[in-house]
This record gives C-alpha cells, structure tokens and sequence, in this order.
C-alpha cells in the first residue's frame, strides 16, 4: 500500500517536486525563519503522509509539513 501525500492545495506530492511555502515559517533550534514564497527542490517523502524532508538554502535535514506547502 503506498501512501499518498497530498499538499495545501491538495495536489499530489512525489519524491524529488519542488514546492513553495505558503506561510513564514520559523526553523526550531535556529534563528533562520523561511520566508513566504521560498522555493524548496527535491522534497523526500517519509513514512508520514504529513510530512516531507528537504533541504533549504540555510538548513539540511529540514522536516516541513505539507500543510504549508504547495507544489511549484
């Protein structure tokens, strides 16, 4: 069974999309906040249908939730 991972708007996510974030988000741990409109490359789906790994320009091993997320 594969799970499917879906982003605000509800459209499907899969490994390696781009998305943009739809809310200024603050990163737990530093003093970086991911502006509004920030363009995230090669998310990674997890095991969680809420969430997706990527890299943006200031943190690795960022963990977002697809609820302020929606695909580029």
């Amino acid at each position: 069974m594969s799970i499917v991972v879906r982003d605000s708007n509800g459209t499907e996510l899969a490994d390696g999309d781009s998305v943009t974030l739809i809310k200024d988000l603050k990163v737990k741990g530093t003093s970086v906040t991911l502006k509004r409109g920030t363009l995230v490359k090669n998310i990674r789906l997890t095991d969680d249908p809420a969430e997706v790994e990527c890299n943006a320009e200031k943190v690795k091993g960022l963990v977002l939730r697809t609820e302020f997320l929606k695909k580029a």
